[in-house]
């Protein structure tokens, strides 16, 4: 029995819709996570769950099934489920109040999910996850490969944060930011984020009749300032349009398209994917079929559409990164919670924003170590600064720029040279003994401290030596290694960094 649901022609493609049916069906399958919050489970006032949004939510990703995509759901909602279960009127402030009802609704939110599914003999499996089980190498990609391979079975899992034992440091903050991991994890083509508006506007489109929807986003950190989101998000929820921002950073940098659209309409994702299937297949050289589908980041979307006269659904598209990154660094920067940081000089800086650095970090480039950590810990990558944002030379206990460039950038000079004489060895060792204090409090390396000094994170990246040892060999050549620790396992201090904020 055929069980899905009718489908919507999206506009035309030389003139008929069965030309688009035909190019949507030549793709390959995709792999597509969709991430629900609990405005659009659950009503806002009286819990009730939102029954036609669900079955609609259902039909969808059945129909995308049917069509041979593999698809991941990521279901807010316990907690909200739990306040109607236990008939509490709004969601309580304490945390144990909430992993609590978290607990209560969890149990019968996915028991809502597999009555729904089950009507369309359409099996699921719950995977609870928090940050703390996938921040260990080993467990993460436990977790990656039992996610493929209830895909290969034609399992649909349904993926939530287990808040019933979260605490801040090892939770994803929010089911936006757990869905763009989730993506990262299983490689996937699309993320779709549901919620209660259409696409990203630039103001809450309910408040301002001014608020302007933007169609296509190439890079989340130049569309921040032409966007307001402090205003959007329900109170059930924990996130709003600003978490969405953070998701589509974390999923586009590892090659993920990601869409924001209404959940009012879940249906619209076939037309969405059938959409881009067009644009990409009408993209291809004229030479044949043979030739490779391009990928949606090197189309000229407009131009495109322009040509073929599509009607194009409601949703923004944040087009993926040209160049992903890999696996490896994706985890590191956004799946570990950083133990502490490294202070580098903004020759460092420089050298590790280019892709050539292979994300590797030299001791000389160091300047100062905050926080203990162990080797094989997360940390964050950080620069001092000037609150003008002038960058501190500490190695000279001054901070000097050179003036803008003729781009109008400003650089600080900081000399990458340390010297290396017997005085300033045993001056190394005499720190050694320095105990590592408070992650914000202290700093194991500063020639003149200075109260004018900020610290300001730019990456993230796995530390191969601990922090004493770290402290150990800055601003020193890596062939001093052997001398002061005993041993060089390697002569970086710290491997797959991901810098996200490059020099200016």
């Amino acid at each position: 029995m055929d069980h899905r649901p009718p489908r919507t022609a999206i506009g035309h493609v030389r003139g008929t819709t069965d030309d688009l049916t035909r190019l949507s069906k030549r793709s390959p399958s995709s792999t597509i996570v969709i991430k629900l919050g609990t405005s659009s489970i659950v009503h806002e006032e009286t819990h009730q769950p939102l029954l036609s949004i669900l079955s609609s939510v259902v039909e969808t990703v059945v129909n995308l099934r049917s069509y041979g995509h593999k698809v991941v759901l990521v279901s807010s909602g316990a907690i909200g489920v739990g306040l109607r279960t236990m008939d509490i009127p709004q969601r309580p402030k304490s945390l144990s109040k909430k992993q609590a009802l978290s607990a209560v609704g969890q149990g019968r939110l996915i028991a809502l999910w597999d009555n729904l599914f089950g009507q369309f003999d359409q099996r699921i499996a719950q995977i609870l996850l928090t940050r703390g089980d996938i921040s260990d190498r080993t467990r993460y990609l436990n977790a990656v490969n039992t996610l493929k391979e209830l895909l290969s079975m034609g399992v649909v899992p349904i993926v939530n944060e287990n808040d019933t034992i979260s605490v801040s440091e090892i939770k994803f903050g929010d089911n936006d930011t757990l869905s763009a991991i989730t993506s990262c994890m299983i490689h996937a083509d699309y993320l779709f984020l549901l919620t209660d508006v259409d696409g990203l506007y630039t103001a809450n489109p309910r408040k301002d009749p001014a608020a302007r929807k933007i169609d296509v986003v190439t890079s989340v950190a130049d569309i921040r300032a032409q966007v307001s989101t402090s205003t959007l998000g329900s109170n059930l929820g924990t996130g709003g349009m600003e978490t969405k921002l953070i998701a589509a950073e974390i999923a586009t940098g590892a090659g993920v398209t990601t869409i924001i659209t209404s959940s009012k309409m879940p249906s619209t994702i076939v037309d969405i994917i059938d959409y881009y299937t067009t644009l990409r297949l009408s993209s291809r050289p004229s030479s044949g079929t043979s030739s490779p589908v391009p990928k949606l980041q090197t189309i000229d979307l407009e131009h495109v559409n322009s040509s073929l006269n599509l009607k194009r659904p409601p949703h923004t598209v944040f087009k993926p990164s040209p160049v992903p990154v890999r696996d490896l660094k994706a985890w590191t920067s956004h799946t570990l919670y950083p133990a502490g940081g490294v202070i580098i000089d903004c020759g460092a800086h420089a050298v590790l924003s280019r892709r050539e650095s292979g994300g590797r970090l030299l001791p000389v480039g160091v300047l100062g170590v905050r926080g203990s950590f162990a080797s094989g810990q997360a940390v964050r990558i950080l620069i001092r600064c000037l609150p003008e944002g002038t960058v501190a030379d500490i190695s000279e206990g001054r901070s000097r720029s050179t003036g803008p460039d003729k781009a109008g950038h400003v650089y600080s000079e900081v000399s990458l040279s340390r010297r290396t004489s017997s005085s300033s060895l045993v001056g190394d060792l005499e720190s050694d003994t320095q105990t590592i204090m408070d992650d914000d409090l202290h700093v194991t390396h500063c020639s003149e401290e200075s109260d004018s000094w900020e610290v300001k994170e730019v990456g993230r990246g796995l530390a191969n030596y601990n922090s004493v040892q770290i402290s150990r060999v800055k601003g020193l050549n890596s062939s001093r290694i052997p001398q002061l620790l005993g041993y060089a396992d390697t002569e970086y201090v710290v491997e797959n960094i991901t810098i996200r904020i490059p020099v200016n």
